[in-house]
């Protein structure tokens, strides 16, 4: 699994023409399902992500995590994340996991963070989205289990 987590301000994801998920302050994680990926990398990535120490502290030191400040998230699947590009000019994404093993895997990620009390939107599997982002830093951490 492959996880791009970005720290935002403020996010939403449209998808239908329907907004799906908005936070403010906490992470927008682009979620990247790899062939060969199973439940316990989910559990393992998704307490790397609740626990990573990307905002900052009282000393303005990158020290704290997501559980920490009270953050939120939103999850989108991204089966692009699992592009191969090492041949010609258009990416492969063999690579990626089959929809029917990839969707329950991503809704299990964004469940094991609700279990962890981070409120969690997700985007809607499969679906033509819009993702507005406002980048915090910016910071972003590209996590691979």
């Amino acid at each position: 699994m492959r996880a791009l987590i970005q720290r935002v301000t403020y996010a939403k994801v449209t998808a239908n023409g329907k907004v799906t998920a908005e936070i403010d302050k906490g992470f927008v994680i682009l979620l990247g399902v790899g062939a060969g990926d199973d439940s316990a990398r989910a559990e393992t990535l998704a307490e790397k992500t609740a626990n990573l120490r990307v905002f900052e502290d009282d000393a303005g030191k990158m020290n704290l995590s997501l559980l920490e400040v009270g953050g939120e998230a939103i999850v989108v699947s991204q089966f692009t994340l699992y592009a191969d590009t090492s041949r010609g000019r258009r990416p492969s994404f063999v690579p990626a996991a089959a929809p029917a093993i990839a969707s329950p895997l991503v809704d299990l990620f964004a469940q094991l963070l609700r279990q962890k009390g981070i409120p969690t939107g997700q985007g809607v599997f499969g679906a033509e989205m819009k993702v507005e982002i406002h980048n915090d830093g910016p910071v972003t951490i590209l996590l691979e289990k």
